[in-house]
């Protein structure tokens, strides 16, 4: 079983959260990919962009923050975080 909690934050504060799940045989960072994508459906939101410090923060931690930076469009939110909560 392979979930993933997106959550959206706004001074310090929870607004938005969903888990999704993924049951297919697929590596790590497919799976990653497919639920982040899940979750910007979910939340309305355009694709982030994956910087060196998400990447970094998310293979030491399971957990990566996305800023107005990673995102083209303006949000209205501080930051979509990201966090591993079960892999395979």
């Amino acid at each position: 079983m392979f979930r993933m909690w997106g959550k959206i934050w706004k001074d310090n504060h929870l607004l938005r959260d969903i888990v999704i799940e993924n049951n297919k045989e697929d590596t790590r960072t497919h799976k990653v990919f497919e639920a982040l994508d899940e979750i910007c459906y979910a939340f309305d939101l355009g694709k982030p962009i994956w910087l060196d410090s998400c990447v970094a923060d998310f293979r030491k931690h399971s957990r990566a923050r996305f800023t107005q930076d990673s995102f083209i469009e303006q949000i209205d939110f501080d930051y979509l975080e990201i966090q591993m909560i079960e892999e395979d």
